[in-house]
């Protein structure tokens, strides 16, 4: 131990690691500083952030943006559809994935190579936006919660991610040995090879729930009713309300134009924080499975 301490004290060592250091210290500052920008011009006055006067903390602290968000009528409607849109979603994505991922990892399975040719073709081939809005239409399914869920319940892709892991992270021999001891199938399922998943379900379940949660243009395109827009085309909502045309400013008077033009630059930012937070808030908690579930999951086959 001692030996080992004393190598890495020596100078090379010493010049290598401050190296390091230093930029991976360079690269977090100009990742996570666009994220903190946003943040703190989210919590300084109008003024502040047109005249530039926001760098590293807020200026004038101030919840006003956010106040003016809160104050409209469907923001609270919105959160809670993305809410049900997210934990739905996810719900049935990953019973999907996990049920046709596992039989396909089992190599005595009938057909198997049928079934991962017509998985795979999906991939590479679709009808497109305007045939998918036709069969949503034809199916009933248009204007309602489903239409968000039911045409984007499986991704072959994520599929074929689970399917590695099962098969290169779940031993044959453990499924032979619980055969031995009078296993079937489904009871292996559930009790033995889904706990063994853990890294890659939570993988796929960030996914799907980050995708859900962004479901921007979906909603845009299925969605009529403002009762049943997501959080993100509420937000879209307001975003517009701020980018008025220039008769409408036109009709603003002199003196409160100036100050209507600051709150609306805004609201951008604070429009920002409240749609990508809750996700935020998520991926701490996933984050530790995230690296083992896609390196182990990555290799397909």
């Amino acid at each position: 131990m001692q030996s080992l301490r004393a190598k890495i004290r020596m100078p090379g060592d010493l010049s290598f690691h401050l190296v390091n250091y230093t930029i991976l210290t360079l690269l977090a500052i100009i990742i996570l500083y666009p994220l903190w920008f946003v943040v703190i011009s989210s919590l300084s006055s109008a003024y502040a952030v047109v005249t530039n006067q926001v760098w590293f903390w807020p200026v004038d602290f101030s919840f006003d943006s956010y106040r003016a968000i809160f104050d409209h009528r469907l923001l609270v409607s919105g959160y809670m559809n993305s809410l049900i849109y997210m934990v739905l979603g996810t719900m049935v994505n990953v019973a999907l994935l996990l049920t046709c991922a596992y039989p396909l990892s089992r190599l005595d399975l009938p057909g198997r190579k049928i079934f991962l040719i017509f998985f795979v073709f999906t991939m590479f081939f679709s009808g497109g936006m305007i045939p998918n809005f036709v069969l949503v239409q034809q199916l009933g399914l248009l204007n309602t919660r489903t239409s968000l869920i039911i045409p984007f319940a499986f991704s072959a892709f994520n599929m074929i991610i689970v399917m590695s892991y099962f098969r290169h992270s779940v031993p044959d021999e453990l499924h032979e040995s619980a055969q031995i001891d009078g296993c079937n199938d489904i009871i292996y399922f559930f009790k033995i090879a889904i706990p063994l998943a853990g890294p890659v379900i939570a993988v796929v379940t960030l996914m799907h729930a980050i995708g859900h949660w962004n479901g921007f243009f979906r909603a845009l395109l299925f969605l009529n009713n403002a009762a049943l827009f997501p959080l993100q085309l509420v937000l879209r909502d307001i975003l517009f309300v701020t980018q008025m045309s220039p008769d409408m400013l036109a009709q603003v008077g002199d003196d409160r134009l100036a100050e209507l033009t600051n709150v609306m630059e805004l609201l951008r930012y604070s429009v920002i924080v409240a749609g990508a937070l809750p996700v935020l808030i998520l991926y701490p908690f996933i984050q530790r499975h995230f690296v083992k579930g896609m390196l182990i999951g990555s290799v397909k086959g």
